[in-house]
């Protein structure tokens, strides 16, 4: 597709097709990120939560209308709010900075120079694209440049990151930039391995693949490094 067509409507067999609403559809199908830092409106925190909550309910009450259920039935009739409540208080949080957690660091007294690797952190996040969830394990590491930090900050930090519409590549950039900001360190690995329901349960509806993304910072850039890395979470490179 060339530049132009990306940013004008072209009629089509006398229909007018936006190409730039098709090119955007084209990727979310192939799950591109758009940038590193999640998208975000400039008046994203005026809303209190439970405002938000109060204007989400009605929309996904519309959803529902609209594609036929009668919201008048016991199982469905509370259904909107839940949802709002959710997305809001459950499944987006870690839009929220306010929501970032503590992550207190310690002086490194044992010298304990080596790698630390903390592997198999269950994670659970949604697709932004489609909002469906994808979810898998991710396998962090860094070397300490005199500090160290608690071991649940790592699941903490890694499930913060997951509240919100994600993609995988994004999730595991944000997750190892924040680790060498906090951490005051560039050495730090980040792998993640998922599987998402978008491709699953929808489009090409293959159950049987996942979805590895990597982040490399520091010394985990060198070979012997990265190496010593996979061989702990054993996972190969071909």
């Amino acid at each position: 597709m060339k530049q132009k067509e990306t940013l004008s409507t072209t009629p089509l067999k006398e229909e007018k097709i936006s190409l730039s609403n098709l090119l955007i559809e084209e990727m979310g199908d192939q799950h591109k990120a758009s940038s590193v830092d999640t998208p975000m409106r400039a008046d994203a925190f005026e809303k209190t939560d439970d405002e938000k909550i109060a204007a989400i309910e009605p929309h996904f009450r519309a959803i529902m209308e609209i594609l036929g259920m009668d919201l008048n039935d016991d199982s469905l009739r509370g259904t909107p709010l839940r949802v709002a409540k959710m997305y809001v208080k459950e499944l987006f949080q870690g839009l929220n900075p306010a929501n970032m957690p503590s992550m207190t660091l310690f002086e490194n007294k044992f010298q304990y120079n080596e790698m630390l690797v903390e592997k198999n952190i269950n994670f659970y996040t949604n697709c932004e694209h489609h909002f469906v969830p994808f979810f898998g394990n991710a396998h962090v590491a860094y070397i300490s440049s005199g500090k160290v930090i608690g071991l649940s900050k790592l699941n903490r930090l890694v499930e913060y990151f997951s509240k919100r519409p994600q993609v995988q590549e994004r999730l595991t950039m944000q997750i190892g930039k924040a680790l060498q900001t906090v951490l005051q360190t560039q050495d730090v690995a980040i792998m993640m391995d998922a599987k998402h329901l978008c491709v699953s349960s929808r489009g090409v509806k293959d159950d049987s693949s996942t979805t590895i993304t990597t982040f490399f910072g520091g010394k985990f850039q060198e070979e012997k490094t990265k190496m010593e890395f996979l061989k702990y979470i054993e996972i190969k490179e071909n």
